[in-house]
């Protein structure tokens, strides 16, 4: 059985391991990390699920903004990585994870970059990122969206 505790309460180090394990280690030059660039993780909505003292999967969750092309600035919380062990997967860390940092957020808008067949039992959809755009390439579809999130153009970019 695991148990979600801050993740400030698990080895940066083990974090860094994980995400290596499940994403590779060139996963930092994917474009979800560009949104990231420069602001820290939001430690009320990050998390890591330990289980018997190991780590087998965690969340993190950034600020970000949409710069609209209007001149409106919506605040928004970027949600991921969510990793969880393989040796793990399937039996609801991820879920859970999800879960815990979205009860976290409340009503603010979130966002992912990621597979809608998973994210969207948890409500996000792509209905109203299509015209958002990002600091590097990425697949439209991919790009979803929970919350009262504005559908006009701009840019997503760290929260500063």
């Amino acid at each position: 059985m695991f148990e979600l505790v801050p993740l400030s309460e698990v080895y940066r180090d083990a974090v860094e391991q994980l995400l290596d394990r499940v994403f590779g280690a060139d996963r930092h030059g994917r474009t979800a990390y560009r949104l990231r660039e420069g602001v820290a993780a939001v430690p009320a909505l990050s998390f890591a699920a330990v289980e018997a003292g190991t780590l087998v999967g965690s969340i993190q969750c950034w600020p970000v903004e949409l710069a609209g092309d209007d001149g409106s600035v919506t605040p928004m919380v970027l949600v991921g990585p969510v990793a969880v062990s393989p040796e793990r997967q399937n039996v609801g860390i991820g879920r859970a994870l999800m879960w815990k940092a979205i009860e976290g957020a409340g009503d603010a808008v979130l966002m992912l970059i990621g597979d809608h067949d998973y994210y969207a039992q948890f409500g996000f959809d792509a209905a109203r990122t299509g015209a958002w755009r990002l600091p590097g390439p990425f697949e439209r579809e991919r790009l979803l969206a929970r919350g009262p999130a504005p559908d006009g153009p701009g840019v997503v970019g760290p929260r500063r």
